[in-house]
């Protein structure tokens, strides 16, 4: 019999030599060794001897033979212990948790890479006592480690290279791609859908220039009261020019299957009017035609002209909807004119927010009414231009109110059924009071009568974040920016709405998107760095968006926190801890009135605080507390002051009067009645707090702070890097503030 090869058979089954169990660790299959004399049998080969090395016949013996259990054993704890790092890590850099599935798919395709290098480098077990010296082993398996790591972070690196270029490049590309972000194929866009281009003046008198505006929007008044027919507004129209020659593309951009060019042409009494519709996806006529009337007859045509493209889009008008159309605001040719005019005027002054223009405006309603005592729509136009002047031009008085309150009811009068009307209520109701529900009201009420009224969506939205319902202002943004998708004014405030959520992508790219329409618009560059800032800690970014320089708009304390104290030109110096640059550029800020001095000098002191040098401004802040001190005797309740006085206190010492200054500031806006701007407010006392040694204070409310809708003041990256929180920034407490990346936010 052939001892020798029932031996060798026996491991393979669990049986060694000698007959007993092996157990769970087979290790190297060698013959055993025996110090039995040699027996009658004469062969003496079991005497004893060197073992000899025998190849298993188990595929899973090999394995063990090569440590491969042990590699994917140490690799389980390597990358477990790697996941957890970055998941804690991650936030700090930059990335998100989000990311974090990206590193285990990583290591899950990197086990077969670790198990083939382990195989290859890490010395099987000794055939040999001698084969492989200890360095020898030690070096192969330091090798195999080394090989491992240096794949995993060469890996790592990839990943996050990869990620912050792909935002590098979103932050390039998104302004140019927003810009053509509407609807672009014909599947897209609603087959009732138009827009109203601004119409040509062809009058030798180009002063009459207002007449041909005012064609333009009272046939897209008269539009915008077709429910059936979805009607771009005239803030997304008025950009292009009277007969383009790429309608497709302006099609696309608008998201509407027509378009309406028109020109006005008055010489003296007579006006000549020609309108053609146009497939907006063939650039084919669909229907034009000519009006030719005298001043005294042209009451009407913009009805007409409504009635007409109905017909040719096939829309189904309703009882209602068919009187409007028919409706004449006036029979006065002077007051048809000076309503006209007035109307240019209001729009030229809601562009520049003076105090003039809106006074122009109001003066040519009110010259148009006194021409016809029953002019219901210059009454609601008066009453609306009224709140805008008020809310808008620094210029509110309890007169503005009641004027509009009085013109709004008696256009309510003369026509119950005036949309205009509940319009201007409804920013009676919400500006002048913050009464938001009889305002959401009055918008609702304006949209039954005419579903494309854009000012009734903007109102609405803006309520509706007052109110903390953030989520279904998004909504309604939505909806308004579908009837304006190029509306600059909207989207800066769908942008910011955003931007509260902390959605910071998505803020910037509504952002991006005003720019692209209007490259000067500074209320979007303002939201625009704050997002870049503190949403993305993106400096660099911040400060392309405002070189050159915008222009000094010296509002001040009004912002209440820092950010608006200090002003959009300085603040990303100062976020980038490079106080000189921010201190040295408010030199250049106007200081032709003493409110305009008062802004640079207290922006200077605050900025000085914040870098920790108070000594060097006592004596300008001793000089600025007394203008102050007068100025609330005079005005307690100003938040501009309040906030100011504490920032100058709080670079005093004065730490009680700092802290009463801004509190008093965030009583006055409190979250409760303005879940909008109250949280800036409390941002702003939370800033007096840890510059006042009240980290316990400071810590709570910005704990409070992440938890609410306040993405434009506080965030996580603004904790970390603004040095407006350097007082906090060695707590704990603050640090732990600092990792809590998942607090919900309270919107609903």
């Amino acid at each position: 019999m052939d001892f020798r090869a029932i031996a060798l058979a026996l491991p393979a089954h669990g049986i060694d030599g000698t007959g007993y169990l092996r157990g769970l660790n087979p290790g190297l299959n060698v013959l055993p060794s025996y110090s039995k004399p040699a027996s009658k049998f004469g062969g003496g080969w079991m005497a004893k001897k060197k073992p000899v090395a025998v190849e298993p016949s188990s595929f899973m013996a090999r394995l063990k033979r090569h440590h491969i259990f042990r590699v994917a054993s140490a690799y389980a704890v390597a990358a477990y212990v790697l996941i957890l790092v970055a998941n804690a890590v991650f936030p700090d850099i930059g990335l998100s948790r989000a990311d974090v599935r990206y590193i285990i798919a990583i290591l899950a395709l990197l086990f077969p890479v670790a198990l083939v290098l382990g195989w290859m480098f890490i010395p099987p077990s000794k055939q040999n006592p001698d084969q492989f010296s200890h360095w020898q082993q030690l070096r192969f398996r330091l090798g195999s480690i080394l090989a491992v790591v240096i794949v995993v972070l060469v890996t790592l690196s990839g990943i996050y290279l990869w990620h912050a270029n792909e935002r590098y490049i979103k932050l390039e590309s998104v302004a140019k791609t927003a810009a053509t972000s509407a609807p672009s194929t014909a599947t897209d866009i609603p087959a009732k859908s138009i827009a109203v281009l601004p119409f040509e003046n062809l009058s030798a008198d180009k002063n009459n220039a207002y007449f041909a505006d005012g064609m333009q929007d009272l046939i897209l008044t008269k539009l915008a009261q077709i429910g059936d027919l979805r009607v771009i507004s005239r803030t997304s129209t008025q950009q292009y020019a009277s007969h383009p020659q790429n309608l497709m593309q302006i099609g696309a951009q608008l998201g509407v299957a027509t378009i309406l060019e028109g020109s006005v042409q008055k010489a003296g009494n007579q006006v000549l009017i020609n309108v053609q519709l146009i497939d907006a996806h063939s650039d084919n006529h669909i229907w034009a035609d000519t009006y030719q009337r005298t001043l005294d007859n042209i009451f009407g045509v913009e009805g007409e002209v409504a009635q007409q493209v109905a017909d040719a889009l096939k829309v189904r008008l309703t009882g209602a909807e068919q009187q409007s159309l028919t409706a004449v605001p006036t029979r006065n040719p002077s007051a048809y004119d000076a309503y006209l005019k007035a109307e240019t005027l209001a729009q030229q002054a809601l562009d520049s927010e003076d105090a003039s223009a809106f006074a122009a405006a109001e003066a040519s309603y009110r010259r148009a009414i006194a021409l016809d005592p029953n002019f219901a729509l210059a009454y609601a136009r008066l009453a609306h231009t009224l709140m805008v002047d008020y809310w808008f031009s620094g210029n509110a008085t309890s007169v503005m109110l009641n004027s509009a309150k009085t013109a709004t009811d008696r256009a309510l009068a003369l026509d119950p059924n005036l949309p205009e009307a509940y319009v201007a209520l409804g920013y009676y109701y919400y500006w002048g009071f913050f009464h938001y529900r009889l305002a959401i009201k009055e918008f609702q009420h304006a949209l039954q009568l005419t579903p494309n009224n854009l000012d009734s969506w903007l109102g609405i939205g803006a309520v509706q974040r007052r109110q903390g319902k953030f989520k279904p202002a998004l909504a309604t943004f939505r909806k308004a920016v579908s009837l304006a998708p190029r509306d600059r004014v909207l989207l800066d405030e769908y942008g910011d709405t955003f931007a509260k959520l902390r959605q910071y992508p998505e803020a910037q790219q509504q952002l991006e998107r005003a720019l692209a329409v209007d490259p000067n618009y500074d209320d979007a560059k303002d939201v625009l760095v704050q997002i870049l800032l503190f949403g993305f800690g993106n400096v660099q970014g911040a400060r392309a968006v405002i070189a050159p320089p915008p222009e000094w708009r010296t509002g001040g304390g009004g912002f209440g926190e820092l950010y608006g104290l200090i002003s959009v030109r300085a603040y990303p110096d100062l976020f980038d801890r490079k106080f000189n640059a921010a201190y040295n550029d408010m030199d250049s800020a106007p200081t032709g009135t003493s409110k305009q001095r008062l802004y640079r000098d207290v922006a200077r002191i605050a900025i000085q605080e914040v870098a920790g040098r108070q000594a060097s401004v006592q004596t300008e802040c001793r000089q600025v507390r007394a203008q102050l001190e007068n100025s609330l005797s005079k005005q307690p309740d100003s938040i501009e002051y309040l906030v100011q006085v504490s920032w100058v206190d709080v670079c005093l010492g004065l730490h009680g009067e700092a802290i009463a200054a801004a509190r008093h500031a965030a009583d006055l806006v409190p979250v409760s009645q303005d879940a909008y701007s109250g949280p800036v407010f409390l941002t702003g006392l939370a800033q007096i707090e840890a510059h006042a040694s009240e980290p316990d204070k400071a810590i709570r409310l910005l704990r409070q702070l992440l938890a609410m809708p306040a993405g434009d003041a506080v965030s996580i990256e603004r904790l970390k890097l603004d040095p407006v929180w350097d007082p906090l920034r060695k707590d704990p407490r603050f640090q732990a503030l600092l990792k809590n990346t998942r607090t919900k936010i309270q919107a609903s």
